[in-house]
Parts: structure tokens; C-alpha cells; sequence
């Protein structure tokens, strides 16, 4: 189906914004479908499907944008939101608008995505996973006590025309299916698992419903039977794949662009500078083919990019959309990303990961008398302006004599971004992306992100736990 407006709309729209000034013009058309279905104690639950219709038009001068959107596709109410958009200009510069021309974007979805893009799947099919996963988490031991899940699918369709002559089409599929287990044995215990991207329906036949409820009923029981974590400064072993997602919130929100501009960044000015122990290099792409936070281009029509933040220690660049590279003197880094068309793009992530070192996880456990080793994380939170963060693990574990012991719970790790960059001692040879799970929030905006990394090694870290020393 072609839910794309006719360009000489588009280009009328880019024009009636430009009337009073302004160096940059652009519109963002978006039609997205969703669907999603709950699964709560063996009963399906709020069964939705969902349509979104809409466009938003921006200017921009100087480091000023004026932003409107409507819901209504009408020519009338186009025009009307670029002429209250275009209210912004004050400085009478007026850049022309260049006539439209369609630019081709290689997708970063799989054959199967593609063909998915007109339409989610069967709803039914939506149920079969999640009774999948009720039976599987259920059989997985005696000790479970609940099981809950949910699927969600979506087709967002995008249409960007800009007042420098672009007019990109992008379609991005988006699925995740998720798993809710609690076991009850010495304490409660709960864990959440859950696997998608920007695939489609066919991904679960080799990432089955019953494998993602094994997962998280594992990690449950594990939490029922673990022990009080203990507290201190001590070696920490951050675990391959979902690790990442320090990573994420520890460093990668320091480098994106808006933060570092504005000068409220620890990264502010440092490009060229030592940031981290040599022994850490950190990309972040939009262009792997089928990740969470893959994107074909970003919510500004640049394509999804390649980017060094961090190489062997020295800070090499940052996340930027259109405005924040214009006013660094540097281009688009294809970061430019809005939750929908009721927001306007700001710097963010993609595809968040460090690549592989040169040790081995046992070498790394080894080399640990007494610490921790924290496999997964259940979320956190960071001080962007300083770095600060804390983070609670999910699944994690005593190291004792260079072995991994007993399983811990409600132990969090306390500290500083920049500073545990510096204490990486050690990079596993186990690099990958996590289980594409994660959504990311800024200025609450929600967009879907990925993160991974390799086993790491933090010489010292604080963990933040309740047994008696």
C-alpha cells in the first residue's frame, strides 16, 4: 500500500515554511501499525491493533527550530503547520528551497522484514507464541510461580522531504517477544527475557518462543536461589552481549551530540583526547542488517552510519543530527532520531557495542581472587553532566578464587562512566549483540536501541548489596 503524500505537496509545505526565514525546512510524514497481544496467568490480555497517521514540520535558524504537527494529512492543515512553524524565524535569512528529488536508501532490514512491510501477521499467530511460552516457562521447573509475556509487532512507513532537495522513503518493521517468569524458592525471584529486531515473524523459527521462555525461567529459579550480594569496592566482570547496556547509559549518552554542543558533557571539547584505557574502542551503528536499532536512514533522511566514538582510548567523535553537526562545523553522523512525528529529532544511538579483545572468559574469571560477575542488568540510571550511574543486576554471581560461585541477588554496581573506562583491564575475545530487547529514553522520547559488548574486566568498581561482611 502507498501511504506516501504527492511530492509537490511536500515541496508546497517545505515553501509555506520558509515564507518568514529560516536556513533549513523539512517535513516528516509517518504511517505506523501496531499490533500487540499480553499474556498474563494462561489468559490472553488487551489484544490491540493500532494506526498512527501524521507529519511534522520544522525550521530551523540558528540553533532555534519551530515545530509543528498535525494529524491531519489535508493540504489546509499542512500548510498551517508549517506557517506556525515557521513563526521561529526572526533574523529575516531565508534559504530557497531546492525542487525534490527522490534519493534511494539501502535498507538494513532482512528479505523477510521487506516482505512482512505490508502487514504484521496473523494475530493468532501472536497467541500460538505467547501459549509457547506459557507452557515452556511453566514445565521449566517446580518452583515457577508465574508466567506472564507479551508480543508486540509494528510497520512504521516514513516519508522525509528536506528544503536541500531530498525525498526519502524509508519502512521499518519492528518485532519483540517478551517473557515475565517469577520461581519461588529460598526468596522470589524474577527474571525478564525477551528477542526481536527489525525482522519478522519467520526470525522465531530459529529463536523459538520455547527458547526465550527457557531463558528467563532459568534466570528466575537462579534469583530464587541466590544469596545476598555483597557490598564494596571489588573487581567486577561485566558479561558479554547485554552488558552493553552500561555501556550505553555509562558512556554512550555522554557522546551524543546535543550534550556535547551544549557544553553539559564530561566529553565536551575532548575529541583527540585520551577518555579510556587503551584497551576500549566503542561504535555505535545504524546499519546492521536486522538489529533493534538498525536504521535504513534516520528520522532526518541521512543514512545509518558506521561511527568511531572511541578508539583504543581516544575520544574519535560523537553522535550528531543535521543541526548539532551544522553548529559544530561537522556533518550528520545519521543520529538525527524522534520517537514519532510529534517530536522533533535529537542525537541518539543505534546499535551501541565494543569489539572483541584478546582474552578468554575463563582467563578473565581467573584472574579475579574475590569480586563479582555481573552477567545481565535490569536497568539503571545516569547523571549525564558527570557520569554518574547506578545499575541493578539481574542475574549475577560471587567470583571466589578465580571461580564462579553463588548466584546473587538485588546487588547493584555504583559509579562513574569516564572513570571505569580508565579501569578496564581486561576485553574478552566473546563479543556480541545482546538479545534485541532494549528502548532507549531521552527528553522522553522512546526509540529502539541496541547494545553488546565483549566480557570486561573493571579493576574496581562499588557493588551495592546487603550481606553481612
Amino acid at each position: 500500500m502507498n501511504y506516501d503524500l504527492d511530492p509537490s505537496l511536500l515541496q508546497k509545505t517545505i515553501s509555506a515554511a520558509l515564507e518568514r526565514g529560516g536556513i533549513y525546512a523539512d517535513v516528516f510524514v509517518e504511517h505506523r501499525v501496531s499490533q500487540s497481544i499480553r499474556l498474563q496467568d494462561s489468559k490472553m490480555h488487551e489484544a490491540s491493533v493500532g494506526v498512527t497517521s501524521g507529519a511534522g514540520v520544522r525550521v530551523v535558524e540558528d540553533d532555534r527550530q519551530g515545530y509543528a504537527y498535525t494529524d491531519d494529512l489535508s493540504e489546509k492543515a499542512l500548510l498551517d503547520a508549517a506557517r506556525v512553524a515557521s513563526l521561529i524565524a526572526r533574523n529575516g535569512a531565508r534559504a530557497d528551497a531546492a525542487d525534490l528529488r527522490a534519493v534511494a536508501v539501502k535498507p538494513r532490514y532482512s528479505v523477510d522484514a521487506q516482505a512482512q512491510a505490508t502487514g504484521l501477521g496473523d494475530l493468532n499467530t501472536y497467541v500460538a507464541f505467547l501459549e509457547r511460552i506459557d507452557v515452556t516457562g511453566r514445565a521449566y521447573d517446580k518452583r515457577i510461580e508465574t508466567v506472564n509475556g507479551a508480543m508486540i509487532g509494528e510497520v512504521q512507513h516514513v516519508q522525509i522531504a528536506t528544503s536541500d532537495g531530498r525525498l526519502v522513503n524509508d519502512t521499518r518493521p519492528l518485532i519483540v517477544l517478551s517473557a515475565q517468569i517469577v520461581a519461588r524458592d529460598q526468596v522470589r525471584g524474577f527474571a525478564s527475557y525477551a528477542d526481536g529486531g527489525r525482522t519478522s515473524l519467520a526470525f522465531y523459527e530459529k529463536k523459538t518462543p520455547e527458547a526465550i521462555a527457557t531463558e528467563a525461567a532459568r534466570i528466575a529459579v537462579i534469583n530464587a536461589e541466590a544469596r545476598e550480594a555483597p557490598a564494596g569496592e571489588m573487581p567486577v566482570v561485566v558479561g558479554a552481549g547485554s552488558g552493553g547496556v552500561l555501556l550505553h547509559e555509562a558512556v554512550g549518552h555522554g557522546l551524543e551530540g546535543d550534550f556535547n554542543r551544549e557544553g553539559t558533557s564530561l566529553y565536551s571539547g575532548r575529541v583527540g583526547e585520551r577518555v579510556a584505557s587503551e584497551l576500549v574502542t566503542i561504535f555505535d551503528d545504524g546499519d546492521i542488517e536486522g538489529e533493534r536499532g538498525s536504521i535504513s536512514v534516520d528520522d532526518e533522511g541521512t543514512p545509518g552510519q558506521h561511527k568511531v566514538l572511541i578508539e583504543r582510548g581516544v575520544l574519535r567523535g560523537y553522535m550528531l543530527d543535521g543541526m548539532n553537526g551544522r553548529l559544530m562545523g561537522t556533518a550528520s553522523t545519521g543520529s538525527g532520531r524522534r520517537q514519532n512525528f510529534r517530536f522533533l529529532p535529537i542525537p541518539r544511538m543505534c546499535n551501541t557495542y565494543m569489539p572483541p579483545g584478546d582474552s578468554t572468559l575463563d582467563e578473565i574469571i581467573r584472574s579475579v581472587d574475590r569480586g563479582v560477575y555481573a552477567k545481565s542488568f535490569a536497568g539503571g540510571q545516569v547523571d549525564i553532566s558527570r557520569g554518574d550511574f547506578v545499575f541493578m543486576i539481574s542475574e549475577g554471581y560471587l567470583i571466589e578464587h578465580g571461580k564462579i560461585t553463588a548466584p546473587i541477588r538485588g546487588a547493584s554496581l555504583v559509579g562513574n562512566g569516564p572513570a571505569i573506562m580508565e579501569k578496564v583491564v581486561a576485553v574478552g575475545s566473546d563479543a556480541r549483540l545482546a538479545n534485541g530487547q532494549y528502548t532507549c529514553g531521552k527528553n522522553g522520547q522512546m526509540v529502539p536501541v541496541g547494545v553488546g559488548m565483549p566480557t570486561v574486566k573493571i579493576s574496581s568498581l562499588t557493588v551495592g548489596g546487603s550481606a553481612l561482611q
